[in-house]
């Protein structure tokens, strides 16, 4: 028997085991200590038996976590200039680490945990790329998110100043309160497999602002504020992260959150509780408010409905046959409510055009619906799938009548409308007088989006080529506004 350095001899009985030999030496084994052969291995009289001592220790050590350099690009500073908007700060890691030693020899050392002490800070570095686009007039504020930053407008096109510089915004989310005084957005989360964002709020009056968490997470389809904010209302829908494609598992839920700039916390209310959705109920369901307030529109790949606040279910108006992807992706109908409280603009699914079943159809429409008599009334055929419809605010006629139009995308692929390219259309509430907006014929298309109307009604603003434009409804003339390339999301609100 070879331990602890010395060799030892040992008579044991016969078919004693190497366990047994061990106890009849005296000899005590560490819980980590190996032997050889198997402690359960009979003996003979030439066994060999060897002891390996090992023991463990842990040690903790501190490192310096350099900070990042980050640059955004400004347009309102001249081509070149340079401002240090935040200087950089080391963070502070520290990490544990196991040591294995056999007969007092290292031979491995593995970390097995690590904690973030401090956070590092990243060094922002302003760029000036001040371009030559014409400054645009903008009622109320325009905001929108650049390279994973926020930035808004007032006044100016050519007037803007950053916002939100964390360089980690989404897009998923990002919408302005009804009185543009907080910016609502999400971020991405890198650090957690189990967390896909996170839901934030931030003041766009404060010239220094402070990011407030609202402690939701896993925003994907739909998060927005009550019309009849403030008191501040923001309904939300989430989702589970999942390995598997798209990347996440919906809830179908809704919740709302209040939020009061003077209080330390936020208060939730769920008024749907999880549930599986119907059919390709893992994609989700979206949701859109009420003018009033007092409910919300929903869509989901086979359905469209009510949600009223006061008595929470889903309320089924039009079921429809979903569409057949083919896919790890749904379809979901785009909805709009029209301003009057009583009509919902949505994309339906249309029958076939030839021999494939209801599920492969390829057309689509663009349909409203009354909500007092549920009738439906085809205002649009064959406009693709992402049609997108999008009504303006009230326009005061001169006869007193409170007329809107609706804006929509139309596919220059209608019958190919899942990777066609659009463009932006208007009409009517009533589905007359059709024009052609943007971009003019012969340019690329738009990509699949949701845009949105300026606050008195007369201009809308897209994302064309990768950066902010803003078109007017009654010209169809269009301004570029950013030059970046870098534009993912915007809202506008007085």
């Amino acid at each position: 028997m070879q331990v602890d350095g010395e060799r030892l001899t040992v008579v044991v009985p016969h078919g004693s085991t190497v366990q047994q030999a061990l106890a009849l030496a005296e000899v005590l084994l560490g819980e980590l200590d190996r032997v050889q052969p198997a402690s359960y291995a009979i003996v003979a009289a030439d066994t060999l038996i060897q002891v390996t001592r090992i023991t463990e220790h842990f040690e903790i050590e501190t490192a310096v976590l350099p900070f990042e350099r980050q640059t955004i690009r400004n347009e309102s500073l001249p081509d070149g200039e340079t401002r240090l908007l935040q200087p950089g700060q080391n963070g502070m890691q520290e990490t544990t680490f196991r040591t294995v030693l056999e007969e007092g020899v290292e031979v491995s050392r593995t970390p097995i945990k690590t904690s973030v002490l401090i956070e590092p800070q990243p060094e922002i570095m302003m760029i000036g790329t001040q371009s030559a686009f014409t400054p645009v007039p903008i009622e109320g504020t325009l905001a929108y998110a650049s390279a994973g930053n926020a930035w808004i407008m007032r006044n100016s096109s050519g007037s803007r100043r950053p916002l939100v510089t964390t360089g980690d915004l989404d897009g998923q989310v990002f919408k302005l309160s009804p009185d543009g005084d907080w910016l609502l957005f999400t971020r991405r989360e890198s650090n957690d497999d189990e967390v896909i964002n996170t839901l934030w709020l931030v003041s766009t009056l404060d010239p220094q602002p402070e990011l407030i968490e609202l402690g939701v997470e896993n925003v994907i389809h739909f998060a927005d504020w009550s019309p009849a904010s403030p008191p501040y209302i923001i309904a939300y829908t989430t989702v589970e992260s999942s390995l598997a494609a798209p990347g996440w598992q919906a809830n179908n839920d809704l919740s709302l959150l209040y939020f009061s700039p003077y209080a330390e916390d936020v208060d939730q209310e769920i008024l749907i509780p999880d549930n599986a959705g119907g059919q390709y109920g893992w994609w989700g369901t979206t949701f859109s408010w009420a003018p009033d307030g007092t409910s919300l529109a929903y869509a989901s790949p086979d359905d469209l409905g009510i949600v009223m606040l006061d008595d929470p279910a889903y309320e089924s108006m039009i079921r429809f046959n979903p569409y057949q992807t083919l896919g790890d992706w749904a379809w979901v109908p785009s909805i709009a409510w029209g301003n009057d409280g009583n009509t919902l603009f949505f994309v339906d699914h249309g029958a076939p055009i030839g021999l494939e079943g209801p599920s492969a159809s390829p057309v689509f429409d663009l349909l409203a619906m009354t909500l007092d008599t549920e009738s439906t009334i085809p205002l649009v055929a064959r406009t693709g799938m992402f049609a997108n419809p999008s009504t303006s605010p009230i326009l005061r006629q001169g006869s007193g009548e409170r007329a809107y139009r609706v804006a929509y995308l139309q596919s220059l692929s209608p019958l190919e409308s899942d990777d066609s390219r659009y463009r932006l259309m208007i009409i009517d509430r009533d589905g007359s007088n059709r024009r052609e907006l943007f971009p003019a014929e012969g340019e690329v298309g738009l990509e699949p989006q949701r845009f949105t109307w300026s606050p008195q009604g007369e201009r809308l603003a897209l994302i064309y080529r990768h950066d902010l434009w803003i078109v007017d409804a009654a010209a169809g003339t269009a301004q570029q506004v950013t030059g970046d390339g870098q534009a993912i999301a915007f809202d506008w609100k007085p």
